[in-house]
């Protein structure tokens, strides 16, 4: 199911709906004179990628805002401490009473909305169920008729929490290194896909993107540097030794990326942004299996990888072309690890530069997201 959802054939359905969402966001960044919270608004604009792009729902603006803060709240409530209290974000989680609000439908918890979308991917009705509650004008979903019911959420997460965290250190980074934005530049020039600080129209193919050798490397090195999530869960198949000690079948076992990264020893200086150490003559990361691995390993990859890196070039790609920005603070701010990686402040930029012909541009993008995936 979920190979279908993330097939060569699917992601280029998706991409003119991702740059349009892109575009439309760095529009209204553009448009606001004060600095923007880049990690607030990157989870934003992921979340409407999840919502519109990914499960095809059309919700207006105001109504999804108001779905996100409630999503937002769920996902702080799921990493609070697992402390079975009164009022406590473990407690609201466990009993799915994290209510939403009214959106196109009347109130409904998480098990609900679970429950909405199986109920409409399946196409029965149960009576008095949230399918029953729905109001028209919700549109059609693209592809929760392939979803199985309990993944619905952690699609949701997937699509919008990590990627979030990574378009974010992507901004930071080429607001720290303009070497590598006007490298970018030149690359996208050189492809015929930048003209006169203008996106050649129809030049962006999903077999386009894929050729942008430079752009690639510095979505490598992003990912590398600041893996959105520390690692990953396995469970022991057979039981076996390492450096000494025996691991028994059964156990879970946890692996972690970022250390992995740090202490690779084909990774040359770690701790610098170096896009690239993944170019041709140097391929760090072609040499020795899982020394690098930001979406995991095996079987058990991240299934969404390739939707994510399609979504970080289409940011990168109008970032180099269309926008200028600014770090709106003295000093860059310090990075936490938990739930994501983020900065501690969100990163305070100011974006300036987008063109002004933006109602246009809405109702364009209003029309194309509102065709099926």
């Amino acid at each position: 199911v979920f190979s279908k959802i993330f097939s060569h054939e699917a992601l280029e359905s998706y991409l003119p709906k991702i740059q349009l969402v892109i575009k439309d966001t760095l529009r209204a960044w553009s448009s606001n004179p004060e600095p923007i919270n880049v990690y607030h608004e990157a989870q934003k604009l992921t979340f409407r990628m999840a919502i519109r792009v990914l499960l095809g729902f059309r919700i207006p603006d105001e109504e999804l805002g108001r779905l996100f803060e409630v999503y937002q709240q769920f996902v702080e409530n799921v990493f609070s401490l697992p402390v079975d209290l009164p009022f406590s974000g473990y407690r609201r989680v466990s009993l799915g009473s994290v209510t939403l609000p009214r959106v196109t439908w009347p109130p409904l918890d998480l098990k609900s909305l679970e429950q909405l979308l199986w109920e409409r991917s399946c196409g029965c009705s149960i009576p008095g169920s949230a399918q029953g509650r729905v109001e028209r004008g919700l549109g059609k979903p693209g592809i929760v008729g392939d979803i199985p019911k309990d993944g619905t959420l952690e699609l949701i997460f997937a699509a919008y929490a990590t990627t979030a965290s990574a378009s974010t250190s992507l901004i930071m980074q080429l607001l720290k290194h303009p070497r590598v934005l006007e490298k970018l530049r030149e690359e996208l020039r050189s492809k015929g896909i930048l003209h006169n600080g203008c996106i050649c129209e129809g030049s962006l193919r999903l077999d386009t993107i894929s050729g942008l050798q430079y752009l690639d490397c510095v979505i490598k090195e992003v990912l590398r540097l600041f893996t959105p999530i520390s690692g990953g869960y396995r469970t022991v198949l057979q039981t076996f030794e390492l450096d000494g000690f025996q691991i028994p079948k059964g156990w879970s076992v946890m692996y972690s990326i970022r250390d992995t990264h740090d202490t690779a020893p084909v990774f040359k200086d770690v701790d610098v942004f170096d896009p690239d150490r993944f170019g041709q003559g140097r391929s760090e990361d072609k040499d020795g299996r899982f020394h690098y691995l930001p979406f995991g390993g095996g079987v058990r990859t991240c299934l969404g990888k390739h939707l994510a890196k399609l979504f970080l070039k289409a940011l990168a790609i109008e970032l180099a072309s269309t926008s200028r920005f600014e770090l709106a603070t003295r000093t860059f701010p310090r990075i936490t690890l938990v739930p994501v990686v983020h900065p501690v402040d969100g990163l305070k930029v100011k974006f300036f530069g987008l063109d002004s012909n933006q109602n246009e541009i809405l109702t364009g993008t209003d029309a194309m997201l509102g065709a099926t995936v």
